[in-house]
């Protein structure tokens, strides 16, 4: 993959020399963190050693966000799990969480942090933000009790979530999110009754907010908070695997500004022994900058400048009737040979790419995927495989997926095609 990289000096001079309020363009950043993680094996600590292990991470991240700030960012993401990880059963998990008050209640943790008992982490993200005077995201755990007046209260008294908090450049706690649609593995969470369509306004803008798995084809929250609640950019902390279901982050990302139109920043963890990397900006007419890295332990700050209003950009694309264009498209696929490859436990059916330039289909049961493309070059040490997957996925849960994908075998072996592949050189 290409990482695009902005001088430093670049960006001190355009923060230096600009203020927000005169522009239609802001500068954001997002932070992929390799996050300090609690072991290999759930266990349960005291309060004292769960601080102490998430303010190695919060090291990390303020070090990251005060870097951004220099830079001219006036809001950084940091990841999903960025702060205490994912290593968690629902009970070893506990000592990791606090209480996050609704944001309307008018509070800034850095100023007055005991209003609401043990908050050392809001407390030091309030003060990252007051210090560096940027808008940060973070992932964290909140906690709220319950009893057996709640026929749905966990018989621990309490639920837990995975939680999204938002603090101002002085400080303050303008928003938080619990997520909705919990991946199969986060069972130590629980998810709020209804989903909720969190929103805040800057001086930048208008954004939303929601987590991960979120994204993953759901209507709720994800698809109405763009649709009803008309935000210009989403702020998207995530863990996420480039593996089935969820394949590559970046162009998954990539793929969801541009079909909902919005500015879309998204700060995943690094995590290569897991998948996990893959973290950008995106915009509706394209990537502005991403960073993908399977070799490398270390974290990555990513900014770039953005429009403040995407929708009054010269370069906003215009709407596509996606229905109306995927009913056109014709079968015109010469009778190419099919066959099989495993991406992540599950069979597609596969047909090469084998010309230069063509129009091609692969069909999986009721599923047909239709390509038609052109290629810059052919080269003769790559290959490429238009593929269809139209079954349950069983892995890490059951859910029915279809999938069409373009991909590049490990190799010029078929045999290879659906394997991790990190580089790509032929241009479509």
């Amino acid at each position: 993959m290409v990482c695009f990289q902005l001088s430093t000096y670049a960006f001190f001079l355009f923060g230096a020399a600009l203020g927000v309020s005169a522009l239609d363009k802001y500068v954001a950043a997002v932070y992929e963190h390799a996050a300090v993680l609690s072991g290999v094996t759930p266990k349960l600590v005291s309060p004292e050693d769960a601080l102490k292990l998430m303010n190695k991470n919060l090291d990390i991240l303020e070090t990251a966000i005060k870097e951004a700030a220099e830079q001219g960012a006036h809001i950084i993401v940091t990841p999903e799990d960025g702060i205490y990880g994912w290593v968690f059963t629902r009970q070893t998990l506990y000592p990791y969480l606090e209480t996050i008050p609704d944001p309307q209640i008018n509070w800034n943790p850095c100023i007055d942090p005991e209003r609401f008992g043990s908050t050392q982490v809001q407390e030091r993200l309030s003060c990252i933000a007051r210090n560096y005077s940027i808008y940060v995201v973070a992932n964290m755990g909140d906690k709220k009790p319950c009893n057996g007046s709640d026929p749905k209260c966990p018989s621990d008294g309490r639920y837990q979530y995975n939680t999204n908090v938002v603090y101002d450049s002085e400080g303050k706690f303008v928003a938080r999110y619990h997520k909705y649609n919990l991946f199969a593995t986060e069972t130590q969470f629980n998810y709020p009754k209804e989903p909720e369509f969190i929103t805040f306004n800057t001086s930048f803008g208008k954004f939303g907010m929601f987590t991960c798995a979120d994204a993953l084809n759901f209507r709720e929250p994800a698809i109405s908070l763009v649709e009803r609640f008309h935000v210009d950019s989403i702020v998207f902390p995530t863990a996420w695997m480039n593996t089935l279901p969820l394949l590559d982050a970046i162009q998954f990302h990539s793929a969801w500004a541009m079909g909902m139109r919005v500015n879309f920043l998204s700060a995943n963890i690094h995590k290569p022994s897991l998948d996990i990397t893959g973290s950008g900006i995106f915009a509706p007419d394209g990537p502005k900058v991403y960073h993908y890295d399977m070799k490398t332990q270390k974290g990555k700050l990513l900014l770039t400048e953005l429009d403040i209003h995407p929708r009054l950009s010269p370069t906003y694309p215009p709407p596509v009737n996606w229905s109306v264009y995927a009913s056109s498209v014709k079968d015109v696929s010469p009778k190419t040979p099919v066959f099989n490859g495993t991406i992540y436990n599950d069979t597609f059916t596969f047909t090469e790419l084998s010309r230069e330039a063509g129009n091609y289909t692969v069909c999986q049961k009721g599923l047909c995927c239709y390509l038609s493309y052109k290629m810059a070059e052919k080269r003769k040490d790559e290959v490429y495989a238009l593929g269809a997957f139209d079954e349950l996925h069983v892995v890490e849960g059951e859910y029915y997926l279809q999938i069409c994908t373009l991909l590049k075998c490990k190799n010029t072996d078929l045999k290879t095609c659906g394997q991790p592949v990190d580089t790509a050189h032929t241009r479509y």
